[in-house]
């Protein structure tokens, strides 16, 4: 059975005008979307920390969940980042979505003092470290030892435990992350300008194929998309693109989305205003094409 969709938006971390990132944050909360999330480079000199940045929000905020999307794991240990996401779950009152990702500019993560890592590394390091998120979790109370090639956990004492299950989204496309998103994972995060909808069954088989192997229902695992694009005003032929995402009025969002929903199997969709007015555009991605994508699926309320 199809999961209920959820709809959220995507807030850029920029520090140059981080009051408009709140007002973003505030109207999608307003507005009843599921989630709010903001992409991790650290590296950046123009970004905020991303997770300073979600504290914040948090505090602005009263019902819509917030998370990474996703968050730089070579430069977050992962019993360090566990402990900091139960710990904003705790405080925002459960409502912490946890994205990471194996880590992709190397030569930005070694500049501040991460590790350097080949393909095959940062794949077994990323693997132990969902172990190791997981085993925090759920420990609270106890005692985590965690021996692996990359990351040791030395008797550590986790707590406080979070107020709800937090999902654990993978920013992932090769072949072998997506099978480990089917093993492990909540749920994975791909962009339509990397991941054109066209290769969504490709993404989709991987993961099944990590989730049986893994003796887990494939259907459990979320298939969340980054939809890039612009919702204009006026009445345009809409066109959806991997260079420019999705350019369009609001039917053709809808047309597009319930596509996405019904034949690639999508069920979570966050969108990145581009250009134009972003308050404008997120009220119309909450008003008018989210419940319009819920009531033409059968995804409810």
């Amino acid at each position: 059975m199809a999961l209920e969709p959820l709809f959220g938006i995507n807030i850029d971390p920029r520090a140059d005008n981080w009051q408009n990132t709140f007002e973003r944050a505030q109207v999608a909360d307003r507005a009843g979307l599921d989630l709010l999330t903001s992409q991790d480079h650290p590296y950046n000199k123009t970004h905020l920390d991303t997770w300073t940045l979600l504290s914040a929000v948090a505090a602005v905020t009263h019902n819509i969940h917030i998370g990474t999307n996703v968050a730089n794991l070579p430069l977050r240990p992962p019993a360090m980042l566990a402990k900091a996401a139960a710990s904003l779950d705790v405080l925002s009152g459960g409502r912490v979505e946890l994205g990471i990702g194996a880590g992709a500019f190397w030569r930005g993560v070694a500049a501040y003092g991460g590790p350097e890592r080949s393909p095959g590394e940062a794949y077994e390091a990323f693997s132990e470290a969902l172990d190791i998120i997981r085993g925090m979790w759920d420990k609270a109370g106890g005692s985590l030892r965690y021996e692996g090639r990359h990351y040791q956990v030395q008797g550590a004492q986790p707590g406080p435990a979070p107020l709800h299950p937090i999902r654990i989204w993978v920013g992932a496309i090769g072949p072998r992350m997506l099978r480990l998103v089917g093993a492990k994972a909540d749920g994975v995060l791909v962009s339509i300008t990397y991941v054109p909808p066209l290769r969504l069954n490709q993404v989709n088989d991987r993961i099944d194929e990590g989730a049986a192997a893994a003796g887990r229902d494939p259907e459990a695992v979320r298939r969340g998309y980054n939809l890039m694009g612009v919702i204009r005003e006026r009445e345009t032929r809409g066109i959806t693109s991997q260079d420019t995402g999705i350019d369009g009025p609001v039917d053709y969002w809808i047309e597009e989305i319930i596509r996405l929903r019904c034949d690639f199997r999508q069920d979570t969709f966050l969108f990145w205003p581009t250009e134009g007015d972003p308050i404008w555009q997120i009220e119309r991605f909450a008003y008018e094409i989210a419940p319009a994508v819920r009531e033409q699926t059968g995804g409810g309320a």
